[in-house]
């Protein structure tokens, strides 16, 4: 569900921002609407069951905040104006390898380099990262178009030299935005699962997240964006991308994620990543008239392979960890004192 919303967002938002709306400002607009959503319902609801607040806990909600929507929801922005949605579910694939990473660094996955299945984890990891340079570098034939042959001179129509150079240079630094943001994102899962142990109160966290990265977007936004008239909405497609990136990017999706590191950790969150390649791709092309490339097809099915390579390694180690607290479990000799002594009785 979350992967669906997911991919809707950055399509409305490539819709809004091609028509002319800054992201900054879309990113400011989106979060104060989630955060006047969610920040009297955390109160309401949770008013008896919630920890107390401190400031050592508010200063770790300004700096998930600070990771997970100022750096990177601008990131993704930015890099859907340079490209495609495509591209940016492409390059989401990447979440899973650094949240493999930093969960390793952080010790919340065990590692041994002489161990086969950790030896997978490693080989999966670099096979994502490579699909997804592939995605990034090499574009590809147009899927559905015939061959296009170059010439020295250019034919009426066709694009110049120059046209497809500048092209393929947004599409380089679009890529890098969006790589940027999956670090973000890795980094969000993962500080987030660890504040979760010490504070279990999912709407309490998503509600201050969205506040203090309102706050800091507003900032981010005053600095970067100096025509006054971007902040006049249209009651068109701007308002229409705003209301769903508060309501289901934010409100639904936050809440949602958070609830499901709470449950499964980070590396579970991550896993689901790769549906977002066919839905992106699917959408772009009804709803955007992108164009799918051989390269993005082929970068995607080498993340995929890679990512679901350390996925199913991590189901293995878990099914053996299973069996392992079955057999230490006593045996039913063990346990019958208590029915000894009723029969006894």
């Amino acid at each position: 569900m979350v992967e669906c919303l997911d991919v809707g967002l950055t399509t409305l938002s490539k819709a809004a921002m091609s028509k002319g709306m800054s992201h900054y400002v879309f990113v400011v607009y989106s979060n104060a609407l989630a955060t006047l959503i969610l920040l009297p319902s955390s109160f309401i609801i949770h008013r008896n069951k919630r920890p107390p607040l401190t400031i050592s806990l508010l200063c770790k909600f300004f700096l998930l905040s600070l990771a997970g929507i100022t750096v990177m929801q601008n990131c993704v922005f930015t890099g859907v104006s340079y490209s495609s949605p495509t591209l940016a579910s492409a390059m989401s694939n990447l979440v899973p390898a650094f949240t493999f990473l930093l969960a390793v660094i952080f010790r919340m996955e065990e590692l041994g380099l002489r161990n086969s299945r950790s030896q997978i984890k490693i080989m999966g990891t670099l096979v994502s990262i490579s699909g997804a340079l592939i995605v990034t570098l090499y574009k590809g034939q147009a899927i559905g178009s015939p061959q296009i042959q170059f010439s020295k001179t250019t034919l009426p129509g066709q694009p110049s030299p120059s046209t497809m150079l500048a092209t393929t240079n947004n599409w380089i630094i679009g890529a890098l935005f969006l790589a940027t943001a999956s670090i973000c994102l890795a980094v969000w899962n993962t500080a987030q699962a660890a504040i979760l142990k010490g504070y279990p109160s999912e709407m309490t966290i998503v509600s201050f997240y969205c506040f203090f990265g309102t706050i800091q977007c507003t900032v981010v936004s005053l600095i970067a964006e100096r025509d006054p008239n971007a902040w006049k909405l249209r009651p068109d497609i701007e308002l229409v991308s705003i209301v769903y990136s508060a309501l289901f990017g934010s409100v639904v999706t936050f809440s949602t994620l958070t609830w499901c590191i709470h449950k499964k950790g980070p590396l579970f969150v991550a896993m689901f990543k790769p549906l977002g390649i066919a839905i992106a791709a699917l959408m772009g092309v009804i709803f955007l008239g992108d164009t799918l490339h051989v390269g993005s097809v082929i970068g995607a099915i080498i993340i995929v392979a890679g990512f679901y390579a350390v996925i199913w390694t991590q189901y293995k180690e878990e099914e053996t960890g299973k069996s392992l607290e079955v057999d230490r479990l006593p045996a039913p000799s063990q346990k019958s004192p208590l029915l000894e002594s009723q029969t006894d009785a």
